[in-house]
């Protein structure tokens, strides 16, 4: 039983070093965060005619946002650039071609006047068409640029009316293109397909979804995300991954992004200089229907194929991100030469699509890669055996062995005992 005990202790000590060395350095995000440009919201406004509806503690939807909105912007931070979207704002008539063009640009994305805003809000009134979809589009524009956070917050009460453009696939287009933009939706009846939608939305981009029935949760929430938005981040590095090792791109340390198709592999090269330790984590977001059994293997190989370590994840429900991470300690070198060896990590996963289901773009794949100082005693573990360990397998060997020639002894005594008697 003690031995047991020390087992799991020792498994459990190695996780928790894993999860340890696996998370983003603090320099890093130091370095990333000190020259980051001022983060920018967007809030996209549904004002279309079902706006009208009075529903929401007595009053209207349009009511309670515009109050929300008129509360949010007196909390805005000052270092966030705030702007204002709008969708089904202006065209009040049945041409459903000219509804789906209806978005605009309320209040521009910059420095924040909040009487110029608030003046802005009071204008609206409900009018026409849902186009989310190219309200989405032209939101991710009204972004465009700088290396700071970006965020949507979408609030809407009904299901886009501009098919077959799917909202859904638009974000993931957005996600796509690796500019680190996050949207979350907020919905503003309890309805199944408005739910599923707005969801999905957000899923595709890393963000929430919330669903609010009250005017106070519609304001707590938007503020929330708006003084989200302000909060640094490591903005991840867009990244392509090859096919195959030899035309692999390098990295270094830092958190990267990409989209790998259903059950393919990406490949990815980092140099590991000896002495030195790898640590890298990959999660792959299953941003649309699924399977229901997959998997995530993230493998370190030498630059002929050679596995050297490897960490996998499986899964059989509704998890929306798998993850896994492996470590590589390199061993100093015993010589002068500080050659760096080449590793390639290969990333792999068997998710395979819901029937029906795109499988373009590829599914949102996040890398985290560090190349740390090794710890002490590197040289043992990246002979990839149980260096020392074997000392202590051969001494538990020899000790069950000497237990089990005791323990048949004492057994065949205590039967001579019992037959003499």
């Amino acid at each position: 039983m003690i031995t047991r005990q020390r087992l799991a202790a020792g498994v459990c000590a190695l996780l928790a070093a894993l999860a340890t060395g696996l998370a983003v350095p603090s320099g890093a995000a130091a370095d990333e965060t000190a020259d980051q440009d001022a983060p920018k919201v967007d809030l996209v406004l549904d004002v279309s005619g079902s706006m009208r509806a009075k529903d929401i503690d007595g009053g209207s939807r349009m009511a309670a946002a515009k109050q929300a909105f008129n509360e949010v912007l007196d909390a805005t931070p000052e270092e966030v650039r705030l702007g204002i979207r709008t969708l089904g704002a202006d065209y009040p008539g049945d041409n459903r071609k000219e509804g789906c063009k209806d978005t605009a640009q309320l209040y521009p994305v910059g420095p924040l006047d909040r009487t110029e805003a608030k003046t802005a809000v009071a204008t609206l009134s409900p009018t026409g068409w849902t186009p989310i979809g190219p309200a989405l589009l032209k939101a991710a524009d009204d972004l465009d640029g700088g290396n700071g956070s970006k965020r949507i917050v979408l609030i809407s009460d009904g299901e886009d009316t501009c098919a077959p453009l799917d909202p859904c696939e638009v974000a993931r287009e957005i996600a796509a293109k690796g500019i680190g933009l996050t949207i979350d939706t907020l919905g503003l009846v309890p309805d199944v397909k408005l739910n599923r939608q707005l969801s999905c939305i957000a899923e595709a981009t890393g963000g929430t979804y919330t669903s609010v029935e009250h005017r106070d949760q519609l304001t707590d929430k938007v503020n929330q995300l708006v003084d989200r938005a302000a909060d640094p981040v490591v903005t991840p590095v867009a990244v392509e991954g090859a096919s195959v090792c030899s035309s692999a791109p390098a990295l270094k340390s830092g958190l990267f992004t990409d989209r790998e198709e259903f059950a393919k592999h990406r490949y990815y090269k980092v140099d590991v200089p000896p002495g030195k330790e790898l640590r890298a984590s990959v999660s792959v977001s299953a941003d649309r229907a699924v399977g229901p059994d997959y998997g995530v293997s993230l493998r370190a190989l030498t630059t002929h194929g050679r596995e050297i370590v490897r960490g996998e994840a499986t899964g059989t429900g509704r998890t929306d991100v798998l993850s896994t991470g492996l470590r590589y300690p390199k061993a100093e070198s015993e010589d002068d030469e500080e050659t760096p060896e080449t590793v390639c990590l290969e990333v792999a996963n068997s998710f395979s699509p819901a029937s029906g289901v795109k499988t373009t773009p590829g599914l949102p794949l996040e890398l985290t890669v560090d190349v740390v100082d090794g710890a002490d005693g590197a040289g043992d573990v990246a002979a990839f055996g149980l260096g020392r360990g074997w000392w202590l397998l051969g001494a538990l060997v020899l000790v069950g062995f000497l237990a089990g020639l005791l323990w048949g002894w004492v057994s065949r005594w205590r039967v001579a005992v019992w037959r003499s008697n």
